[in-house]
């Protein structure tokens, strides 16, 4: 799929490949799944953050006094994954930004219409200042695109920015982001990879199976 999209960023390296190799290959077990999982999470989750403001700090290193670049520590960085799938992405997210506060959003697919049917939602909060937050809704495949649009919405509604929310997946579909985009056109969307289409069930092929199947051994 060629990226018609400025506000889609399509991660590529030879790790990233890997990782990919591995957990969509069917002979791969559940720990290589997780494993490879996890690596993946990490640099696509490093990918998302670079839109995060930054101010100067001066800090002493043992040499000497100097002024460097930090992250400003007036915002509010929400990590939303969307259960289950989307816990693989939170051990790494909390260890690259352990200021970070998790909000957990309960989907699971309606097999029939494939339409989102919502179980849990820890995202009622106050919002002041709904330009000082920045979302991040994990979910490892992008699919129908149904379920983070219903997750985009409940932060839009809030009057969070479309710019300050991101989506950070590991595999998509071009229906899922062209459904996504459709919705919200300024949120951002970073995948490992474009697959080529849905199926009739609505899987991703080649995709990697039902990843949250994969990932936790059910």
């Amino acid at each position: 799929m060629q990226n018609k999209f400025e506000n889609l960023t399509v991660v590529s390296n030879p790790i990233v490949n890997q990782s990919l190799c591995t957990i969509r290959s069917k002979d791969t077990d559940t720990q290589g799944v997780r494993l490879a999982a996890r690596k993946l999470t990490r640099i696509l989750l490093y990918e998302a953050t670079k839109n995060l403001p930054q101010t100067d700090m001066e800090v002493e290193t043992p040499l000497t006094k100097f002024v460097t670049k930090t992250i400003t520590n007036d915002i509010t960085i929400i990590i939303s994954p969307i259960l289950r799938a989307g816990l693989i992405f939170t051990d790494e997210a909390v260890d690259i930004l352990p200021q970070a506060t998790i909000r957990h959003i309960g989907m699971y697919r309606d097999e029939k219409t494939l339409k989102p049917v919502w179980y849990y939602n820890k995202v009622p909060m106050p919002v002041d200042n709904p330009e000082k937050y920045y979302v991040y809704i994990t979910d490892p495949m992008l699919a129908t695109g149904n379920s983070l649009i219903e997750a985009i919405r409940v932060y839009v509604e809030k009057g969070i920015p479309q710019e300050n929310i991101c989506c950070v997946c590991m595999i998509s579909a071009p229906q899922g982001i062209e459904a996504v985009f459709g919705e919200f056109p300024n949120v951002k969307i970073i995948v490992a990879a474009v697959d080529s289409h849905l199926n009739s069930r609505g899987y991703i092929v080649p995709g990697m199976g039902d990843a949250g199947d994969r990932i936790y051994n059910t």
